[in-house]
């Protein structure tokens, strides 16, 4: 995965720095994301790894994209195609928008809990994510029975884990130690 990230920001960044200066940040996020659908998808995946030239599979894939592309878009699938990336687009589009949020100066929590949490519950950890982390936070809540009690935060690196199992295991630790 980090030989993928270390191959794919280059273009991220690069895109994200025309976005910024043309004022197309929206834009460029629905590019890179149809671009990152197509690449995932089989029958694409599989041409992906033929072995057509690099003029001739850009072509292909800007036909595909039609008019989701604009011209500047279309010119990072060839220099993509060019460098025999076009792989990596998936990567390149979570890239940006990882600095499209950190420019808007928000974050993605994801929230993994033993039971549903109530609005109040919601508005509380978000307020307190808020003022630890910075930055204005989307929560993204889901259930997972197993967990039996308390939850598991996780925003970017920051992994928060309360759960009974989560406690547990520090405390084995702490004994072993």
């Amino acid at each position: 995965m980090s030989e993928l990230t270390t191959v794919a920001r280059p273009y991220a960044r690069a895109a994200f720095e025309f976005a910024v200066d043309s004022n197309k940040i929206e834009a460029w996020s629905e590019m890179l994301f149809f671009a990152a659908e197509v690449v995932n998808n089989p029958t694409m995946a599989e041409i992906l790894t033929s072995d057509k030239a690099t003029k001739e599979l850009a072509n292909l894939f800007i036909n595909i994209c039609d008019d989701q592309l604009d011209e500047n878009g279309q010119n990072l699938i060839k220099i993509m195609a060019e460098n025999g990336r076009l792989s990596v687009l998936p990567r390149v589009a979570e890239l940006y928008a990882d600095l499209v949020a950190e420019h808007k100066k928000e974050i993605d929590v994801t929230v993994v809990s033993a039971y549903a949490l109530a609005k109040k519950q919601k508005d509380e950890l978000s307020k307190s994510l808020e003022k630890r982390l910075a930055r204005k936070v989307n929560l993204n809540c889901s259930i997972d029975k197993t967990l039996i009690t308390g939850m598991v935060i996780t925003a970017g690196d920051l992994v928060i884990d309360s759960t009974a199992k989560g406690q547990l295991n520090r405390l084995s630790n702490a004994l072993q130690s």
